[in-house]
């Protein structure tokens, strides 16, 4: 074997990961019972953290995007418009809290005065919330954080984005296929960037793997107007928004 190769096939250490490894692994395998308790009454104390701040954040709509593109980047500029889209409809804006499409998103709904709300997650590099939230959440957990993106929306745009948007698109489209969440509408914004995945998506409906009907859970768009249509007839004719009411036994406030 080419001793090059061998070189190009070892773990890159730490610090030469773009994304750090982080030093706890808590799905390492067994651990002491007073440990696996500890870390559950861990994941217990988030979800309380979360769920206590967002019942009250309003209907919200969640923008999945990478955090790499920049300010001058037409997906970032296209995700500010539809946080100033969302913010017009009435809707809070809600990503993951970062920079890039989160941003730009957040950004939009923040210049049009609406809700802008991001869960961020502690990494290793600090990710730090961006600017432009007028509620802000860190998690330490991805899969606490994911709940909290999917369960107070009602619907979801899913701009371009790497292993990370993928995960929340597929997760997200996995719940509403097994009816585990209602038939909130999906969009994915970008023809180029996921014609592609489209293709192959029609691939596992001919190969079986997938109904036919799982095709239509998804709107493949480049126009802002038909997403926004889209989403915006969907709930007003399956859903209600009720106003949540506040206790004060529980200190409940804005």
């Amino acid at each position: 074997m080419n001793s090059n190769n061998t070189n190009n096939n070892k773990p890159l250490s730490n610090s030469e990961r773009i994304i750090p490894a982080k030093e706890q692994v808590y799905l390492d395998g067994p651990k002491p019972r007073i440990y696996e308790l500890g870390i559950a009454f861990k994941w217990f104390w988030q979800f309380i953290y979360g769920f206590r701040h967002l019942h009250f954040v309003g209907p919200a709509i969640t923008v999945f995007g990478s955090a790499r593109f920049t300010e001058d980047h037409p997906y970032y500029q296209a995700a500010r418009e539809f946080g100033k889209r969302i913010a017009n409809l009435g809707f809070a804006t809600l990503t993951g809290g970062g920079p890039g499409i989160m941003e730009a998103a957040n950004r939009g709904a923040f210049e049009a005065s609406g809700e802008s709300v991001g869960c961020n997650i502690k990494l290793p590099f600090e990710q730090k919330a961006n600017p432009y939230l007028t509620k802000s959440l860190t998690f330490e957990f991805f899969f606490i954080r994911k709940v909290m993106l999917v369960k107070y929306s009602y619907a979801f745009i899913i701009m371009p984005g790497g292993f990370g948007t993928m995960d929340e698109f597929f997760e997200t489209l996995t719940l509403v296929q097994t009816k585990t969440i209602n038939d909130f509408p999906i969009v994915l914004y970008g023809k180029a960037y996921f014609q592609p995945l489209m293709e192959y998506i029609e691939f596992m409906a001919n190969e079986k793997t997938i109904s036919p009907e799982d095709m239509k859970l998804v709107l493949l768009t480049d126009d802002m107007d038909e997403a926004m249509d889209h989403i915006k007839n969907y709930v007003t004719k399956n859903f209600t928004v009720k106003q949540r009411r506040r206790l004060w036994w529980l200190f409940e406030k804005r």
